[in-house]
């Protein structure tokens, strides 16, 4: 379990990639900070990770950016690396590079808490945090 360098168009725009289980195997080491960017609608109503710090990068309803997000990011870092979680690794990948333009190192959570969608586009059947049996909890 390693990183991966960012790639494509978003090569050299943040840290990199990790899978869910190097993110938490850093989170419990105490090498980074997990930081969940979903909505917090996302998290009331399909789940949450315990300890992860909550910073929305857009906020329903209406997906607005997030207009703390930076003091929020840079609060939650203390000065380690962040891992960023989203729904699926793919706004977790806008906040990363934001992230890492203020200084941060930070990575995107690839396939995000609930996964790529399946042939019948469900998500939680095609990896994502849950399905690899992570810790999460449910309101």
């Amino acid at each position: 379990m390693r990183p991966s360098p960012a790639a494509g168009t978003h090569q050299g725009s943040y840290a990199g990639d990790v899978s869910p289980e190097l993110a938490w195997q850093w989170a419990q080491a105490g090498e980074a900070v997990l930081v969940d960017v979903r909505t917090d609608a996302e998290r009331e109503w399909v789940g949450f990770v315990p300890g992860a710090v909550p910073v929305a990068w857009k906020q329903w309803p209406g997906m607005a950016l997030n207009p703390e997000f930076d003091r929020q990011v840079q609060e939650a870092s203390g000065g380690r690396k962040l891992v960023l979680l989203c729904r699926s690794g793919v706004r977790s990948i806008a906040a990363a590079k934001r992230a890492t333009e203020l200084g941060l190192e930070a990575y995107n959570i690839v396939e995000g808490f609930e996964g790529d969608p399946d042939a019948t586009a469900q998500r939680g059947r095609k990896g994502g945090w849950r399905l690899r049996g992570l810790p999460w909890r449910q309101n």
